[in-house]
């Protein structure tokens, strides 16, 4: 089985899917640490030196070569996986697999997003709180779409990473 874990950045992803995995003895994939370790550079020096365009294909290539993998995983995808090209549709055509949506506030986020912004090279660029909400406004608004498509949704407002896990395992 493949339980994809998507939402937006900051939402929870890596921390859920590690400690997930861990409970499920399944193996764990890191969508954006994959990219990383193939390309030997992190996500924002791939946007600066490559752009958005050259991330998403290759996200696309990597996204393949784990949904052709056989075995049960854990899989955190990057916050913009499954509202790019027919990515959301590959990943509901897997037989015995489960989307989950970790659903997070604009206020949640934004607490989250503005400590590590400097990281994340969609949102470096936003130098104020006011500014940084109305992107995550926005930009959330637009992914909600995709996001809302999981076949679960799970709120992480205000619980800690291992009451979400147990949330989830309760609905497996």
């Amino acid at each position: 089985m493949k339980i994809f874990l998507t939402g937006y950045m900051g939402s929870g992803k890596s921390v859920i899917g590690r400690i997930l995995a861990k409970k499920l003895n399944y193996k764990y994939v890191d969508l954006d640490d994959q990219i990383e370790l193939i390309q030997g550079k992190s996500i924002n020096a791939i946007f600066e030196d490559k752009g958005e365009l050259y991330f998403r294909k290759l996200e696309a290539q990597i996204l393949d070569d784990i949904l052709e993998n056989n075995s049960n995983m854990i899989i955190s995808l990057g916050g913009g996986t499954p509202c790019y090209g027919n990515n959301l549709e590959r990943i509901s055509a897997q037989k015995d697999s489960l989307s989950i949506y970790l659903k997070a506030s604009v206020e949640t986020l934004l607490a989250r997003l503005f400590i590590e912004k400097i990281h994340r090279p969609v949102i470096s660029h936003l130098e104020t709180r006011e500014a940084l909400e109305e992107f995550i406004r926005k930009h959330l608004f637009e992914r909600a779409y995709y996001y809302n498509q999981s076949d679960l949704s799970i709120a992480v407002d205000e619980k800690t990473p291992e009451t979400i896990v147990a949330q989830i395992i309760e609905k497996l």
